[in-house]
């Protein structure tokens, strides 16, 4: 039988979410925990990877096991896991459905204060900058929605099979002054987010203007795009399926 976790934690300790050959990973405690609960080999697919550092607000992976699981494991698992992974649901799925390759969507949120905050250190680019145009960021983001191709937002070097992308949502909300930014697409490459973060940072502050991020696009070259921005302070928010 087929099991979907659904889960959330605080990357700061972790290599990311995908197990890591000598560093530890989400992924890593997740499956260790189970295993040790359920008194068997457990191996989970997650519904994607995050980056070292990065957070999760909603994530979900899957499992297989002969057992009939109950919410009982739910306790059990958040008693035994570290303090910063915790379990919201275990839910029964179909056999053959899958956390990677039937999410129809993900969501990311990326929070910046532009002013020094001793309260957001750990979770918010701390970029202290009051003279940010979030306008122009927000029409440099409907560029986005022209373009599938996102290879200028790709980590070098990896083993995408394909740099396109469908983003559905990117928009920059400012409350006084703390940014956020949400973005949502059918998949995201290594590093996209980030990499997108720092492109718009740099047409908020008047580097660039938002009809040069098409240029950027099109160029298809890391080396064209912004500074990746600190991986502290992303959130994966939300992942959608058609249960």
């Amino acid at each position: 039988m087929r099991y979907f976790i659904e889960f959330s934690y605080n990357g700061k300790n972790y290599f990311g979410y995908q197990i890591q050959p000598k560093d530890i990973s989400v992924q890593e405690e997740l499956e260790k925990a189970l295993s040790t609960i359920l008194r068997e080999s457990i191996k989970t697919v997650g519904a994607g990877r995050t980056d070292t550092g990065v957070h999760a607000k909603k994530m979900f992976a899957h499992f297989d096991t002969n057992q009939v699981i109950d919410q009982q494991l739910s306790y059990k698992l958040n008693s035994f896991l570290p303090a910063d992974i915790s379990i919201e649901r275990i839910f029964k799925v179909n056999d053959d459905f899958h956390a990677r390759f039937d999410a129809t969507f993900r969501t990311y949120e990326y929070y910046i204060s532009l002013e020094k905050n001793p309260f957001t250190q750990d979770s918010a680019w701390q970029l202290w900058r009051r003279n940010i145009d979030v306008d122009k960021m927000n029409e440099a983001c409907k560029i986005l929605f022209e373009y599938e191709d996102f290879t200028s937002f790709a980590k070098l070097h990896t083993d995408n099979k394909t740099n396109l992308c469908k983003i559905y949502k990117a928009e920059w909300e400012q409350k006084g002054t703390e940014l956020k930014f949400t973005v949502s697409a059918n998949r995201f490459l290594r590093n996209m987010v980030r990499a997108i973060v720092g492109t718009m940072i740099e047409v908020g502050s008047g580097k660039i203007q938002p009809e040069d991020v098409r240029k950027v696009i099109e160029n298809k070259n890391r080396n064209s795009a912004g500074i990746s921005a600190p991986a502290h302070a992303l959130y994966l928010v939300d992942v959608g399926y058609k249960f």
